[in-house]
């Protein structure tokens, strides 16, 4: 069995995918949340056999048994963002690495432009599990490894795209301007 999942339609949620991001003073790394729908049982399934995995390969890690207190990746919206209507009826996991993650698009071309992939877009993502033992903290943490983007969403951050704020202005527009 894996630890590694390639994710249904997922998404994307505080995207830190082409520039690190420091967390409260820590080092810089590149991260993505991914809010997945309860409803994609396939994905969540997979993501749990994942995280089991993970456990049994951390016993040697956490000194031959595995620790009642585990810290845990996926996460249930419900519970964790009770207050934010984006997690309603899903779960969640916070994928983190310390190298850049390839971000392509649907046709598997590169994605450059850090705008094209944003909080409240649509995405597949390859995500790692795997134990850690740091002090004192264990658990099983989730990395990122790539992102496949599905579509545009509703911006997470309640901002508007400026394409669909303003009306187009005619020639005829400037000519009264001007005089």
């Amino acid at each position: 069995m894996a630890t590694k999942v390639i994710t249904g339609k997922v998404r994307a949620s505080f995207v830190h995918i082409f520039e690190p991001q420091s967390v409260n003073g820590s080092e810089p790394k590149y991260s993505c949340s991914f809010i997945i729908p309860k409803s994609d049982t396939e994905t969540i399934g997979k993501i749990q056999e994942a995280v089991e995995q993970a456990r049994q390969d951390g016993v040697t890690k956490w000194g031959g048994k595995i620790p009642p207190n585990l810290k845990l990746p996926l996460r249930d919206g419900d519970i964790d963002r009770p207050d934010d209507p984006n997690y309603a009826n899903a779960y969640f996991v916070n994928a983190n690495s310390n190298e850049r993650p390839g971000v392509v698009d649907r046709r598997r071309v590169p994605i450059t432009d850090p705008l094209e992939v944003y909080s409240g877009c649509y995405v597949r993502a390859s995500i790692t599990f795997y134990p850690f033992n740091t002090n004192g903290n264990r658990g099983i943490a989730c990395g990122l490894q790539n992102i496949q983007k599905w579509c545009d969403g509703e911006p997470l951050n309640g901002r508007v795209r400026a394409e669909d704020e303003f009306d187009a202005l005619d020639d005829v527009d400037d000519e009264d301007f001007l005089n």
